[in-house]
């Protein structure tokens, strides 16, 4: 059995690269997860005769042989199928334009940083000669326009363009898009928005307008995303961040960005969440909202307390692997102490840094016996002991890195990594990378 499913919390692209894998993939078995964004499932149900899926209880893992997965790298974000992470012989497609690395290994991947997944599936299908339907190209469109922000976001590119021009001439109707992707508000939705523009905070961080709004939400909203989008766009600023009360102890934080600058996706996953840069949510449990507001700021500034410093919050003496070591011996040095990466080092020369997905990048077995330096990454990101932790995870964000060595005159002192900066704010992240780190036996 071939299944090819996506995230949970489906939205247009999602989706439409879901319904695009089956003409790629005429053996596939679409199958969503249970969860979708109101928009799609209003579109869902209006076109329900023209799209067959699965749910995730529907499959019989055992038969599964191909799974090909769309716009998510991440096991944690499928629905139903994390059964199948350690599964023998399972073959993995992935598709996805996120810019981060996750944990799905796949055999083959098609993975590239523009502003919709499904411009990556129109290439191939544009390349196999696959005739798409009006409908179709309406279902595609609405995904390329969602994730684009009409194709205004900052990480929209040609491509994408290209992709839309496409379709157009391929029959979408665009009164289906006004429909679905630019929803009418009703009533609720109106009166959330107005609380909102009421309680709008507009700053200047880092040389961008950013608006944070706190707004407590009562009972179930649609669309609070499109909401976001909107205060972006009557403030006129660079970014915007919606920080909802929900059901009690939870918050719902949604970003929408327009800047280079400011990566909405990295930040989101800092916060635990994910997306792209310039769009994305997380849900925060137990946390203030203006804890969360806080931290946006300084997610994005850089500035925020000015109480100690990275030398008080950085391990010592690191961890590191030799240029000369093999990667496979890298590989088993990092997984015995739970690591993800560790500097590469000679002679106390910072050289680089390697990680657990730098190995898994390598599509032949003879090339783990290669050495570090070949596939280490360079230039290596640093910061000073004496700086203030805000600044180390403003780098860490605007790099979208998980660790900064620490380098006094040179040297190498320490390493500090996302956790440690936020814990040491908040206490909002467990610090599970601390485990055996304080080793200081190098890999030769």
């Amino acid at each position: 059995m071939e299944i090819v499913t996506t995230h949970k919390g489906t939205d247009f692209d999602a989706l439409a690269c879901v319904v695009a894998a089956t003409l790629l993939f005429p053996k596939a078995i679409a199958c969503l997860p249970k969860t979708q964004n109101p928009n799609v499932r209003s579109f869902l149900s209006l076109h329900k005769d023209h799209f067959s899926f699965l749910w995730p209880t529907d499959v019989d893992l055992h038969r599964v042989t191909r799974l090909i997965v769309v716009d998510t790298n991440a096991w944690h974000r499928l629905d139903g199928f994390q059964a199948l992470e350690d599964k023998k012989g399972l073959e993995i497609y992935l598709y996805d334009h996120h810019g981060n690395d996750g944990d799905i290994q796949p055999v083959w991947q098609c993975r590239q940083a523009v502003g919709a997944a499904i411009t990556l599936m129109l290439r191939d299908l544009k390349a196999q000669g696959k005739t798409i339907s009006p409908i179709h190209a309406s279902l595609f469109l609405a995904g390329l326009y969602e994730d684009t922000g009409n194709l205004t976001f900052a990480s929209t590119t040609a491509e994408d363009a290209h992709a839309a021009a496409y379709l157009l001439e391929a029959g979408a109707d665009l009164k289906i898009l006004s429909t679905f992707v630019n929803p009418a508000y009703d009533r609720k939705q109106k009166d959330l928005l107005f609380g909102m523009l009421q309680k709008t905070e507009i700053s200047n961080l880092n040389g961008s307008w950013v608006s944070i709004i706190q707004i407590g939400v009562d009972g179930y909203v649609e669309n609070l995303a499109v909401l976001v989008q909107t205060i972006r766009q009557i403030m006129n600023v660079d970014a915007a961040f919606g920080i909802f009360s929900v059901s009690g102890s939870r918050c719902l934080v949604i970003g929408r960005s327009i800047a280079d600058s400011i990566n909405v996706g990295a930040m989101m996953r800092c916060m635990g969440g994910g997306g792209h840069p310039g769009a994305g949510s997380t849900m925060a449990k137990a946390i203030n909202p203006g804890v969360l507001a806080a931290w946006i700021r300084i997610l994005i500034s850089g500035k925020g307390h000015t109480s100690g410093k990275v030398r008080d919050l950085m391990t010592t003496p690191v961890f590191t692997v030799s240029p000369e070591s093999t990667m496979e011996a890298a590989a088993i040095a990092l997984r015995n102490r739970a690591f993800h990466g560790a500097p590469v080092v000679k002679q106390d020369q910072l050289l680089g840094i390697i990680s657990l997905r730098d190995l898994r990048r390598l599509k032949r077995k003879n090339r783990h016996q290669l050495p570090v330096k070949a596939f280490m990454s360079t230039p290596v990101h640093t910061i000073q002991p004496w700086k203030n932790p805000a600044a180390a995870t403003h780098l860490m964000v605007k790099h979208d890195i998980g660790r900064l060595p620490v380098v006094d005159e040179g040297r190498l002192v320490g390493i500090i990594t996302r956790s440690d900066a936020m814990s040491h704010f908040y206490g909002l992240c467990p610090l599970n990378d601390q485990l055996d780190r304080t080793c200081p036996t190098d890999v030769k």
